[in-house]
């Protein structure tokens, strides 16, 4: 028998039937309902006996297992599907309607947003351009499982907090999110194809959508935070020509080997230093533009899979890239990061620079020119309105109660790789905490709505294309 099991809320609804000898199939009734016959019925133009002679009794009696409230092309919506995704709803903390009125419409509107997930996937899937390897879904579930069970003490509690939100074992969980994961894989990856290939053109926003959906929104917004803005000078301790040089020349016999036939993940977990990478063989994963550093993926995006790059120089040191797969506007590779020696006579060198430049700009020079001339781009040039209680901890203290305009004087921080850098900053404004006004939000409400309003004009074609039935 089929369980129906629902995430969030979490509940779990399984029909159970323990009459022996069930002679029955399960038919389907007008494509919304499944007969299921009791023990012992037979096809209403048989005319079977029992040993006696008499007539087997049959009941009629009909369970409702699920319901198809909707078709997208040859893909039913079911009942069940709308009643997971409103337990979702509620075990997040949702609002959910209490009125027979309000929840026709919440499920009125599940059935339509399932409806639009289901036409993305589907899109995806006939697009042959599009890749979902199974190794990657994997790896996605390995992370998620590995995160939600860092939430509980024990396999004990976690076992028996699934068993709570419908799943029997770990493995039916691993099953589902599975699942989730390669649909959802499948739609990011449609809408990322279709950015690159210019075919979701942002939708500018009325002014009139932008104050009705703050509106819609801001009693979820809560209120805004204690924040503070900074621009910063961020100096690094630079290595020796000779230190380049002898990093570079490990780089290339690296390299020599690895197109000789070495492993690439073997010689990453040996030689790199990049500590987010290198355990993992240097993998990367899967990253777009605008991510890396642009010398970095000036290589990773031009590199043929399988192919071993020369060593690039960037502000991080040498990289050795491998690209392993290619998607339109995504590559998945992996690196080998080859850092220069620093010693502490440069480091010290580094201090020396960052006083001066504080000087230089206490004596009015400006900011922006010294930020072009002496800023290490691996590092952010400003940051707005940061909540004062996320500031990293060497910039809390730094900081502490200076107000706009102020110059901080030069501190430490712990930059890639454990190396010392040294920071100059200015406060640009500090805000105490209050409501969100829309001013605040306008701006991300200005691009979340342009996002939205393209794909919903690219799935009002695809339901235009696409066979539809909605029965609700």
């Amino acid at each position: 028998m089929q369980d129906r099991r629902f995430r969030g809320g979490r509940m779990l609804a399984t029909l159970m039937l323990a009459a022996p000898l069930i002679a029955g199939r399960i038919a389907a009734q007008d494509s919304t309902t499944a007969a299921i016959p009791d023990s012992g019925a037979v096809p209403a133009h048989d005319s079977a006996r029992g040993e006696s002679g008499a007539p087997l009794v049959r009941s009629d009696t009909t369970i409702v297992v699920d319901r198809v409230l909707a078709v997208v092309g040859n893909r039913p919506v079911l009942a069940s599907q709308v009643d997971e995704e409103i337990f979702s709803r509620q075990s997040q903390g949702g609002h959910t309607p209490t009125d027979s009125a309000g929840m026709a419409g919440l499920r009125k509107q599940v059935v339509s947003s399932i409806v639009d997930e289901e036409l993305l996937v589907q899109q995806a899937q006939r697009d042959t351009t599009i890749k979902i390897t199974d190794q990657e879904i994997a790896d996605g579930v390995e992370q998620q499982m590995k995160k939600v069970r860092a939430n509980f003490s024990s396999e004990v509690d976690f076992k028996n907090e699934l068993k709570k939100a419908g799943f029997e074992t770990p493995e039916e969980y691993r099953r589902w999110l599975t699942d989730q994961q390669r649909r959802a894989a499948f739609q990011n990856r449609l809408i990322d194809k279709l950015r690159s290939d210019g075919k979701l053109k942002p939708v500018s926003p009325t002014e009139q959508e932008m104050r009705e959906f703050f509106e819609g929104q801001k009693g979820n917004l809560g209120s805004r935070p204690a924040t503070l803005s900074f621009r910063q000078i961020i100096i690094s301790p630079k290595p020796s020509p000779q230190a380049k040089t002898r990093t570079r020349a490990q780089a290339d016999s690296i390299v020599l080997e690895l197109r000789r036939g070495a492993d690439f993940a073997t010689a990453a977990k040996r030689f790199s230093q990049d500590p987010a990478s290198k355990d993992q063989g240097g993998s990367l994963n899967w990253f777009r533009r605008g991510i890396m550093v642009p010398e970095f993926e000036r290589v990773a995006f031009a590199l043929k899979p399988g192919v071993v790059s020369d060593p690039v120089e960037s502000p991080f040191g040498y990289h050795i890239i491998q690209v392993e797969r290619v998607q339109p506007g995504e590559v998945q590779a992996r690196h080998i990061l080859l850092i220069p020696e620093i010693d502490s006579a440069h480091v010290d060198s580094a201090r020396t620079l960052a006083a001066a430049v504080r000087a230089k700009l206490l004596a009015g020079a400006s900011f922006d020119s010294l930020q072009r001339i002496y800023h290490d781009r691996s590092g952010e040039r400003q940051a707005d309105n940061v909540p004062t209680d996320k500031l990293p901890e060497a910039y809390a203290k730094a900081v502490g109660a200076a107000d706009s305009g102020a110059v901080i004087p030069v501190f430490q921080i712990e930059g890639a790789n454990g190396r010392q850098q040294f920071v100059v900053l200015q406060v640009t404004a500090r805000r105490a905490p209050g409501d969100i006004k829309y001013e605040d939000v306008k701006d991300k409400i200005r691009e979340q709505l342009s996002q939205q309003l393209a794909i919903r004009r690219y799935l009002d074609r695809l339901r235009q294309a696409t066979y539809v039935d909605i029965r609700t």
